[in-house]
């Protein structure tokens, strides 16, 4: 490598999920001219299957940003530059502004390494703070006495010769803040702009960010919709990031694995009771209790009982595996497209450790801070078209997985119960399942014990 070369690295897009090939760049955190560290967040990037930020791994001053935001980067592609022989680093002298040269200020001592602290993809999270080149600027006038002019033919005096005053702190272009900080004023939806810092060298910390969302925080903002033309008859909006891959996905299952779709109608009356009854359990307490829960528990139940519809279909070895995991995908609709994240070993949570998990899963999802690794692995998945208010549908499968199950919409209507007619719960679930791995017999069996479980739910106990 050369020394032209050492001094100016270049950052390429990484691979932050499992094959990705390309990213959307969302947003810069720096810009040409800032002096960056070891692991600082420089960007935001949208990726096929989540939203991520990247740190860089060199320390300098940034050179050069490649690509504008809103651009789509193949992975492997240089985005930013940094120089590395200009940056603040120990052991390096600091380049003089002036020739002149300005009084000296305030030095803060060097703090001891910290440990580092992790992130979603690159190399940790370096402890200290975003520095900025100070900007020439004219000097202030002190006490509203412009200064004195200078003897002809002498060098005018420079900027950094006048002091600041110790009350005025002088903030950086970005706040300065760590990862964790920035990730929770996201959360919050608080503009980092906006917040007074009171950590050292005006660091903005997490208590400053809960005090600034102390009054009604406002909630992040969806993707921003594309704005129709007056008068225009179409609008035309990009095809990029997740709603892009699932285009693809779906493209892919559909042509690849052979669909089977079967549907089931019954009376969901004791499993909607039950439902009430646990929301009222101590052992719920602060857990979202709804019908997806049961029937999420029941479709366990049903693979726990027929262990050959939880396979996959390897087409390079020409095999089925059998898993004896159940990694269960739950499809959320978000601002940027259609998700699916899954649970992890779903098979060993109880009723309340499934509850907490579902919650989490689709609280994170909708808040579009779902991390690739949760959306990898699936083996099954439900899809709750019913809170739209649709019956069913004849959903497809997530690439690699073997079934997912549609639940449709609870409606009251009349229903032979106990021969007399009478206003009971009533529902409909629809299996769809890849023919190569499960033939008819096994998908019947599978959606008829579900169904058996939520109309009589006991069996959640004699069946487990």
């Amino acid at each position: 490598m050369t020394a032209q070369a050492q001094r100016f690295r270049e950052f390429r897009m990484p691979d932050v999920g499992e094959g990705l090939t390309e990213a959307e760049i969302l947003k810069w955190y720096v810009a040409v001219g800032d002096t960056v560290t070891d692991g600082q967040v420089i960007c935001e990037v949208e990726t096929a299957k989540a939203a991520v930020e990247l740190p860089i791994p060199y320390d300098g001053v940034v050179s050069e940003i490649r690509f504008d935001e809103g651009t789509t980067v193949d992975v492997g592609t240089p985005i930013i530059v940094v120089d590395a022989g200009a940056g603040t680093r120990e052991g390096d002298a600091p380049a003089p502004a002036e020739t002149v040269p300005a009084p000296a200020a305030p030095v803060e001592a060097p703090q001891p390494a910290a440990k580092r602290q992790a992130v979603l993809v690159g190399y940790g999270v370096a402890p200290s703070s975003t520095t900025r080149r100070p900007r020439k600027q004219a000097a202030p006038p002190v006490n509203g006495t412009a200064p004195a002019a200078p003897p002809a033919g002498a060098p005018a005096p420079a900027p950094a010769q006048v002091p600041a005053p110790a009350t005025t702190p002088v903030r950086a272009e970005r706040p300065l803040a760590k990862p964790p900080v920035r990730k929770l004023a996201k959360e919050l939806g608080i503009d980092l702009a906006t917040v007074v810092p009171t950590g050292p060298n005006g660091v903005v910390t997490r208590e400053d960010i809960r005090a600034a969302a102390a009054p009604p925080a406002t909630l992040p903002a969806a993707a921003p919709a594309v704005e129709a033309v007056p008068g225009a008859r179409e609008t035309r909006t990009p095809i990029k990031g997740v709603r892009k891959a699932t285009a693809q996905a779906m493209v892919a299952s559909a042509f690849t694995a052979p669909h089977v779709t079967e549907f089931v109608t019954f009376d969901i009356t004791r499993t909607m009771k039950l439902v009430q009854e646990l929301k009222e359990d101590r052992a719920f307490t602060g857990l979202k209790v709804s019908p997806l829960l049961l029937v999420a528990k029941a479709l366990l139940v049903a693979i726990r009982r027929h262990p050959q519809v939880n396979s996959a279909w390897d087409e390079a070895a020409q095999e089925i595996v059998q898993k004896a995991y159940v990694n269960l995908g739950i499809a959320a609709a978000t601002p940027r497209g259609l998700i699916v994240p899954n649970i992890k070993d779903a098979q060993d949570r109880t009723l309340p450790e499934l509850a907490s998990a579902l919650g989490d899963l689709v609280a994170t999802a909708r808040e579009g801070r779902t991390s690739p690794a949760d959306m990898q692995g699936g083996t099954v998945t439900i899809t709750n078209v019913g809170v739209f208010g649709v019956d069913t549908g004849t959903p497809i499968l997530n690439p690699g997985e073997s079934a997912i199950l549609a639940f449709g919409a609870v409606k009251l209507q009349p229903w032979v119960h106990k021969g007399k007619v009478k206003p009971r719960h009533v529902t409909t679930l629809a299996l769809s399942f890849d023919h190569r791995l499960v033939d008819g017999e096994l998908g019947s069996k599978v959606l008829a014990d579900v169904a058996a479980i939520l109309e009589q739910p006991k069996r959640l106990i004699t069946w487990a």
